[in-house]
């Protein structure tokens, strides 16, 4: 595939993105596949995703993993209920996540992503031992797979985050950048934060937001691409200068709005294109 080939959040029966014929519609080469729900992750489905998929013309490029009873409510519920930090959940989630992979296998996919939740920023605590612990059983697991898993930015700053992925040891490990992310969670500024986490960058988001007047405190605002604070361009330029050349997977979260989810979606498509174009890629 060449360099940087477009692509969309999907999803055949849950979560956030379009539907597998939307995403075709659209003519875009690649996916990110929200997991389907439990009763779907059945081998003869997976046989039969493939089959569609490929009569789409579509490749998916990382599964990405959900959990019930997980909330995007605020800030505060978020940190409660995201992932695989919140100790009331965890073994059951850590072992979907496990159910999950074994199933991207079956599809031939190779990256699993998730939000892993806020990590904590006191690396002295015993939850973050615990964290650091369960997301390396995860990884060991996808390793045995074949697999890596992708941790998708936000909830804690670049630092936190580059420390973290090196406390775990672990080289199967690494990061799907979405830069709208880190200003929803008021995280820290976004081309700065690509920069500094560069090395670990295997996959990305393309997404856009405004800022929050308290950030960190309350949610900054998600729009379309093109219309919030990302400098677009400058962020190829700086997936250029890290040398990141893989998909670039636009997210856009209004799925109870689908007609004006894939109009904007159309509509940063054509951007991209623009960008890319000039880019040279």
């Amino acid at each position: 595939m060449s360099k940087w080939p477009l692509g969309v959040f999907a999803s055949i029966d849950a979560g956030l993105g379009v539907h597998l014929e939307v995403a075709h519609e659209l003519g875009v080469p690649t996916i990110h596949l929200h997991a389907p729900k439990k009763q779907s992750r059945a081998p003869e489905r997976a046989a039969e995703f493939t089959r569609q998929l490929k009569d789409l013309g579509i490749e998916i490029s990382c599964v990405f993993a959900g959990f019930e009873g997980e909330s995007y409510a605020d800030i505060p519920t978020v940190e409660r209920t995201i992932g695989l930090v919140p100790p009331e959940t965890r073994a059951e989630r850590v072992a979907e996540l496990k159910e999950i992979a074994d199933f991207a296998k079956l599809l031939g996919v190779d990256v699993v992503g998730m939000h892993l939740g806020y990590v904590p920023h006191n690396a002295d605590s015993s939850l973050y031992q615990e964290v650091l612990n369960v997301t390396r059983d995860a990884c060991r697991y996808l390793a045995a797979n074949g697999q890596s898993l992708h941790l998708e930015t936000g909830q804690e700053p670049a630092d936190v985050l580059v420390k973290f992925l090196k406390d775990t040891g672990c080289d199967n490990l690494f990061v799907n950048f979405d830069p709208a992310n880190m200003i929803l969670y008021g995280a820290g500024e976004p081309l700065t934060a690509l920069e500094l986490i560069g090395p670990y960058v295997h996959s990305v988001h393309c997404k856009d937001a405004t800022w929050s007047d308290k950030p960190g405190e309350t949610w900054g605002a998600e729009v379309p691409l093109g219309e919030g604070a990302v400098d677009m361009a400058a962020y190829l330029q700086t997936l250029d200068k890290i040398g990141y050349t893989g998909p670039l997977t636009i997210e856009r979260e209004i799925p109870q709005e689908p007609a004006r989810q894939k109009a904007e979606i159309g509509k940063a498509l054509e951007l991209l294109k623009s960008l890319k174009q000039r880019a040279g890629a």
